[in-house]
């Protein structure tokens, strides 16, 4: 079952839509993409259904129905759906989820911590046991946060492709913050074998990001009588 929801940025009502059917997309295994109004699919999608506004949902081709859903109208719009499991993938929108929210909020965070440092030491490359500390705080705090949250959001935006969601940015979020100060920890106490721990950790965090992102940058085609119809993770 294909479920398309035809937003645009500049509509607020389409953000409730969206959270409605992100809910939705999480419980029933279907194909569910949100469009943007402004791009050639969206172009389209209006065109061929005579769309006047939006949100708009499109389901299999056909306009099922306009404006804010309830929880209950659109799990009977796709009750025939079977059930979606945990490690199945899920399409981003223009909302961004709570977990990659949580990334981003982290990063600042973490920058705020590495301007201390920058403080207390009066430059990032200054000599200092505090040195150390404040560039794994911008790097793997600041930087690592920020890639993992604009890039969970983002790429599978652009791709149209599903991430892998559920319990699993979580784990990524928990091991690159327990590895972050696994590193502050043993520069601080000058303990080796927590900076080796530390660096794990967020080893281990960087391959379950991978593993997330492969099916939105590398999906598998989808062939019929030896032609690409399409990609799916």
């Amino acid at each position: 079952m294909k479920v398309e929801l035809l937003v645009s940025a500049w509509c607020q009502s389409c953000r409730q839509a969206e959270q409605v059917w992100q809910q939705v997309a999480t419980e029933k295994q279907v194909d569910y993409a949100v469009v943007d109004a402004t791009q050639p699919e969206g172009r389209e999608l209006i065109s061929r259904l005579r769309i006047k506004t939006v949100p708009a949902l499109v389901i299999d081709g056909e306009l099922r129905g306009l404006g804010i859903p309830t929880i209950a109208q659109a799990r009977e719009w796709v009750s025939q759906a079977p059930t979606r499991t945990a490690s199945q993938g899920q399409n981003a929108g223009i909302l961004m989820s709570e977990d990659n929210r949580w990334f981003a909020v982290l990063a600042v965070i973490y920058l705020t911590l590495a301007g201390l440092g920058l403080v207390i030491q009066g430059s990032l490359l200054s000599d200092g046991p505090t040195r150390p500390v404040a560039l794994h705080l911008m790097t793997i705090g600041f930087l690592l946060m920020l890639a993992y949250g604009l890039g969970a959001h983002m790429l599978p935006r652009f791709t149209v492709q599903p991430i892998r969601m559920g319990y699993w940015p979580w784990l990524q979020m928990a091991l690159v913050n327990l590895g972050l100060w696994g590193y502050v920890a043993g520069f601080m106490l000058a303990i080796h074998a927590l900076i080796i721990v530390g660096g794990t950790l967020v080893w281990l965090s960087l391959c379950i990001f991978a593993w997330r992102l492969w099916p939105v940058l590398w999906p598998k085609p989808v062939k019929q009588d030896g032609i690409i119809l399409r990609v799916h993770p």
